[in-house]
């Protein structure tokens, strides 16, 4: 899947994009990132609720590397610098997705000294919201999501020839260990053909609970075990079109356990679908 990225600012203003996947990390550059500075780009906006959130979870969560805050500006200068990696705020669209939508991303970056923004090696790359969203859709969420890009950076820089992990499906691999888990999921990010407990009986024979974000936080933040939330990030109403993307993350572990995508349509609401839990419940 193509795309092109534009950097996150107050004011969305656009980076040289390409239609091109970044460059997936090479050995050298998994040394380059082991030795480098992570820098958190912020947004320019004094009020941004992003900026207090990425903070919270990136002092609280990231060890991997060094850290410090860097604005916008900063950042234009300092990406050409392998000394330094990026966590960034992008705007991606599909180039299947007809519909024009735009999603905001959380990417890891390392520097290069290369012209575009779209050629520096990525080493994460996961989605937050549909562009628009509230950031309250996923800032309860962002301190899980970085402990998986660090996870996922670490298992990058052990096996930088694995071109498997440029795609977040790779992890699709562990899905016949989620029959052991508990799933929490709020209603809201259920498709309406599954967003009762006996909808989702009727097609899902394990473990899953609807329920409100304050259980979802709690799971967070105790690290509970053996439990899994949904991730989704998709467009919102009836009108709406776009791309649904669907995660499922552990709360103990920060594995990712599920990844797909659909379009939505008249058919296919922005939730996960009875062909998740169909899928899911082959195993």
């Amino acid at each position: 899947m193509t795309k092109r990225a534009f950097i996150l600012l107050a004011l969305i203003i656009p980076a040289a994009a390409s239609a091109q996947q970044r460059p997936y990390p090479t050995f050298d550059d998994a040394e380059k990132f082991r030795k480098s500075v992570t820098c958190v780009v912020k947004e320019d906006d004094p009020f941004s609720f992003y900026n207090v959130e990425i903070k919270d979870a990136v002092d609280k969560y990231w060890k991997v590397t060094p850290v410090k805050y860097i604005t916008v500006e900063e950042f234009n200068v300092m990406r050409t610098d392998p000394a330094y990696s990026f966590l960034v705020l992008t705007i991606t669209n599909f180039s299947n997705d007809k519909s024009g939508s735009t999603y905001d991303f959380l990417n890891l970056l390392l520097g290069a000294d290369v012209d575009d923004l779209d050629q520096l090696p990525e080493f994460c790359a996961i989605p937050l919201c549909f562009s628009g969203a509230p950031e309250e859709e996923y800032s309860y969420k962002l301190g899980l999501i970085i402990r998986f890009m660090e996870y996922h950076a670490e298992l990058v820089m052990k096996n930088p020839t694995l071109s498997a992990l440029r795609y977040l499906k790779y992890y699709n691999k562990n899905v016949p260990e989620i029959k052991d888990k508990t799933i929490l999921v709020r209603e809201s990010d259920l498709a309406p053909e599954v967003n009762t407990p006996e909808r989702i009986a009727a097609q899902y024979p394990y473990k899953v609970r609807i329920v409100e974000e304050e259980e979802i936080i709690r799971a967070i933040e105790e690290k509970q075990k053996d439990v899994l939330i949904v991730h989704k990030v998709g467009p919102e109403g009836v009108k709406r079109t776009g791309t649904c993307m669907k995660t499922l993350i552990g709360t103990d572990d920060a594995i990712m356990y599920y990844y797909d995508s659909h379009m939505v349509d008249s058919k296919n609401a922005s939730g996960l679908l009875i062909t998740d839990l169909k899928r899911l419940a082959r195993f």
